[in-house]
């Protein structure tokens, strides 16, 4: 007597596996692609169309920490223009700026100045100050944005540096 064995021929092999169809295949691959597209345009801080924002109270929009008084660079949004005619002088201040923990928007080139001047939109009043520090400018350059736009695009930013001949060398 010989005892039964089971065998891959008998199409009950044990440890076979669940195997989906095409379709249900698809349809995760789908909605994998679909969900990381979504998600990679939530975190996009910027996504290169002009934004209006409006708030109520100039409080909201302070990027500072109320039990410090300490400004979070991370979440100040810094646009540095160039102002002269120096190649790469936006790049070189933004890498600085950016080594430093600021958010810092790709460089641009912005209108000519004489001297290097400092925007900040409200409650960015203390950043701007920073900025202007790691810049290497006195405090009497930087001046309120007031509703204007230096800058096409930039009325959003916290902060909005337009490099000059002053800071060149």
């Amino acid at each position: 007597m010989s005892t039964p064995t089971s065998s891959p021929r008998d199409g009950h092999a044990s440890g076979s596996h669940y195997q989906p169809s095409l379709g249900v295949v698809i349809m995760i691959v789908v909605l994998f692609v679909g969900a990381t597209f979504l998600m990679v345009r939530a975190a996009s801080p910027s996504s290169g169309t002009p934004t209006t924002t409006t708030t109520s109270t100039p409080s909201s929009t302070s990027t500072t920490n109320p039990s410090t008084g300490r400004v979070i660079k991370s979440k100040v949004r810094v646009q540095v223009a160039n102002g002269t005619t120096i190649g790469s002088l936006a790049s070189r201040y933004t890498q600085k700026l950016m080594t430093q923990d600021w958010d810092t928007l790709p460089p641009v080139n912005g209108p000519h100045v004489a001297a290097t001047i400092i925007y900040y939109n409200p409650g960015e009043r203390t950043a701007a100050l920073e900025v202007a520090t790691v810049v290497g400018v006195s405090a009497s350059v930087v001046h309120p944005l007031g509703g204007g736009s230096p800058i096409p695009g930039a009325s959003g930013d916290g902060v909005i540096v337009i490099l000059g001949p002053d800071l060149g060398g």
